[in-house]
């Protein structure tokens, strides 16, 4: 199978049209009016600037950082918040979701049931549910 592959792109016309072709790419290349001194850029890498760089300067902060009275501040916020999460929790937060949950089970069946009915009965049914939608 590659001996005919092969046969049919170096033979004959197969071979005309490749080099047509490469010889029609290389000359539009030439037409763009573009150097090799503008077709690359010149890449700005090391220069010797005739001494050495200063280590020494301090780097810039990006923010200002903490001081220990607002570490000591912070650090007691949390340990009171840790000690109340241990001592109940969540007390607060699944209590409530506990009882939207019953309520939403209990009345989402019965709602659900409604609006269906009144989508048929006004007519708005999906034909595409239900083929004897009319």
């Amino acid at each position: 199978m590659t001996y005919r592959v092969g046969n049919t792109f170096f033979s004959g016309a197969g071979f005309c049209c490749a080099a047509i072709a490469v010889a029609l790419l290389a000359l539009g290349g030439c037409g763009g009016g573009n150097t090799i001194d503008n077709a690359v850029p010149v890449a700005q890498g090391a220069r010797d600037t005739g001494s050495f760089p200063n280590l020494n300067i301090k780097p810039e902060v990006a923010a200002q950082q903490f001081t220990d009275a607002e570490k000591t501040a912070k650090l007691s916020e949390l340990q009171s918040e840790k000690a109340q999460a241990v001592a109940s929790p969540g007390a607060t937060t699944e209590a409530a979701d506990n009882a939207e949950l019953g309520k939403l089970a209990a009345t989402h069946a019965g709602d659900t049931l409604k609006e269906i009915e009144a989508g048929q009965t006004e007519g708005k049914c999906d034909p595409a549910l239900d083929p004897t939608c009319k």
